[in-house]
C-alpha cells in the first residue's frame, strides 16, 4: 500500500470516526431527551446538544458522501452521454466541488472566528466549536474533492463513486 493510500484510507477513517461518534452522541442526547419527557423532566441541555451533534454529523459525512456517491448525483444524464464525456463531468463536478469549497473556506473561518465571542444559552460552550462544523465540512469536501480530481487526473480512477470494501 502506497503512502497515498494510506492517507486516504486515514482521512477516510477519521471522516467515518468523526461521524459514527457525533451520531452517537445525536442518539444518546435524543433518548435523554425523550426518556426524560415520559418522567416528566427532560433536561434543556439536550435540545442544544441534540443540534450540535447533527451539525457534526454533516460536517463529517459531507466529505465522505461525496467519496462514496451517497450525495445528490445526476447519473442518469451523464451516464448516458457517448464517449468520454461522463468522465469529463466527474472531472468538471469534482473541480467545481472543490474549488467552491476551498474558495469558502476563509470566510467560513471568518465565521468560526465570530463564535469566540458567544456561547450557547443551555451548555454555554463557545460557539466557535460549534461553527467550526461549516470549516470542517468545506475542508473536507474539499479534500475529497482534490482526491478525486487527482485520482482522474493520473488515471487512478474513473472518478466514479468509491465504495468501500464493506459496501
Amino acid at each position: 500500500m502506497t503512502r497515498s493510500e494510506k492517507l486516504i484510507r486515514g482521512l477516510t477513517f477519521a471522516a467515518r470516526l468523526g461521524t459514527g461518534l457525533s451520531f452517537a452522541v445525536l442518539i444518546a442526547a435524543v433518548l435523554i431527551q425523550v426518556v426524560g419527557r415520559f418522567v416528566g423532566n427532560s433536561p434543556v441541555w439536550t435540545e442544544e446538544l441534540t443540534r450540535f451533534a447533527l451539525l457534526f454529523t454533516v460536517a463529517f459525512g459531507a466529505g465522505l458522501s461525496f467519496r462514496t456517491g451517497d450525495l445528490v448525483n445526476v447519473d442518469v444524464i451523464c451516464e448516458s452521454l457517448p464517449g468520454r464525456a461522463p468522465l469529463m463531468l466527474r472531472l468538471l463536478a469534482a473541480v467545481v466541488t472543490a474549488g467552491l469549497a476551498l474558495y469558502l473556506l476563509p470566510h467560513a473561518w471568518k465565521y468560526v472566528s465570530i463564535g469566540k465571542m458567544q456561547t450557547s444559552p443551555a451548555l454555554g460552550l463557545r460557539m466557535d466549536g460549534v461553527h467550526f462544523t461549516v470549516y470542517l465540512m468545506l475542508a473536507l469536501l474539499a479534500v475529497f474533492g482534490l482526491l478525486r480530481v487527482i485520482g482522474i487526473l493520473t488515471g487512478a480512477e474513473d472518478g466514479k463513486p468509491v465504495k468501500s470494501e464493506e459496501d
